[in-house]
């Protein structure tokens, strides 16, 4: 299981290679296209549910409420794709977490629902928001003028991904909520122009949030590691010649590969503009032929490993797993960057240490990236500054070539 973040900026190392390999390939083997359904269904709440969410402590004041009836709760079908069988499952899932308070607007869930139809446990995201403007499907004489509350649940996974279930419920619940805002805005369309584009939003969500890096593995392949690279080293990313979802799905690549948020913010945008500053600047990715090609690019022997690791499970993987060995890059490039910053520190007095500096820059196989963050970072200590300038001579005449 992938192993926290909070784990890996202490520094503590983990044991990655079971990530890495991805499993067999029949493991690895795509699920049908029905394990990613999702439901809309408007809703009016009860007081009583509104007096448990506005409670002191948040917490409802029973384990065995019963789903409110008649004027006080509604909850009625909007759109699905889900089996009509198995539909009134969630339904009866989603009114008893709605009568118990524990839904508040904004704020995704996740949770694990089991249905009787495919017969096993699914991941369920749920979310609660309030939209100005009725659909016509749910506008009635009696309905408010002003703002309507709506439920939308997405159910992907199968028995073989339910183990991935918290990893979903810690990566992709954020994503699923900016996810929502889009929805909020095509409704907003919909009420404008008349016309449909809830059903194919919705329909979509697990192309759009799930499958981004799968796709762009089955795209670069082995030049997999020069955008790990660039992502990596905060360096500028130009795509041209590309359609908009291919582009997307490259940028939002690099926007989950990159370490934002994991490391100190000023850190972030030192960085970005020492790379934008130098020689090669930008990394073009020329989409104009059948294969992407990459101008000005970089590697190193860390972004390469990484790279087969993802190719491990290129045919035919799951999207899941695609985004956890991800994760898992990043994990492994933090550990990296808290134990070079720890030989630094045991550097400004002990020469070995020093010495511990230059041989793990030299045998990780992404020195030359964390050499720049490190210089970053300890620009204003002049002990450590004068340690990571010695590393730097070592590290190039380590890196010349010789006669």
């Amino acid at each position: 299981m992938l192993p926290s973040l909070r784990e890996s900026l202490d520094g503590d190392e983990k044991e990655l290679e079971s990530s890495e390999e991805g499993g067999s390939a029949e493991d690895r083997r795509l699920e049908p296209p029905p394990s990613s359904h999702y439901c809309l269904y408007s809703y009016r709440g009860s007081r009583l549910a509104q007096q448990r969410a506005n409670s002191d402590d948040g917490s409802p004041s029973g384990t065995n409420a019963e789903t409110p009836s008649g004027d006080d709760f509604s909850l009625s079908l909007a759109d699905t794709n889900l089996p009509s069988e198995v539909e009134p499952e969630l339904r009866s899932f989603i009114a008893k977490r709605l009568s118990k308070g524990a839904v508040f607007e904004g704020l995704g869930n996740v949770a694990s629902v089991e249905l009787r139809i495919p017969g096993y446990q699914v991941g369920c995201y749920y979310c609660l928001f309030q939209q100005e403007k009725l659909l016509p499907e749910t506008a009635t004489m009696d309905s408010e003028p002003n703002s309507s509350e709506y439920v939308v649940c997405f159910l992907g996974g199968s028995e073989k991904g339910l183990e991935l279930y918290p990893f979903f419920e810690h990566t992709f619940r954020l994503e699923l909520d900016k996810y929502i805002q889009g929805l909020k805005n095509n409704m907003n369309c919909e009420a404008r122009a008349g016309e449909n584009h809830i059903q194919s939003y919705l329909s979509s969500w697990f192309e759009d949030v799930v499958c981004p890096i799968q796709r762009v593995v089955l795209l670069f392949q082995e030049k997999l590691s020069f955008l790990l690279h660039a992502a990596l080293s905060y360096t500028p990313v130009e795509v041209k010649e590309s359609d908009e979802k291919t582009k997307r799905d490259i940028n939002r690549f690099l926007s989950v590969a990159s370490l934002q948020g994991l490391i100190h913010e000023g850190t972030m945008t030192s960085l970005c503009m020492a790379m934008t500053e130098e020689q090669h600047r930008s990394v073009i990715i020329d989409c104009s032929g059948s294969r992407p090609q990459f101008h000005n690019a970089g590697s190193n022997r860390f972004c390469e490993d990484w790279m087969q690791a993802f190719l491990n499970g290129a045919e035919g993987g799951n999207p899941f797993l695609f985004r956890q060995v991800l994760e898992n890059f990043k994990l492994k490039a933090i550990q990296d960057i808290n134990n070079l910053k720890r030989f630094i520190r045991q550097a400004e007095t002990n020469h070995y240490a020093l010495f511990k500096c230059f041989l793990f820059l030299k045998n990780c196989g992404s020195g030359d990236i964390l050499l720049k963050i490190v210089k970053v970072e300890h620009e204003e200590m002049p002990e450590a500054k004068n340690v990571v300038a010695v590393l730097e001579e070592f590290m190039k005449e380590a890196l010349a070539p010789s006669f």
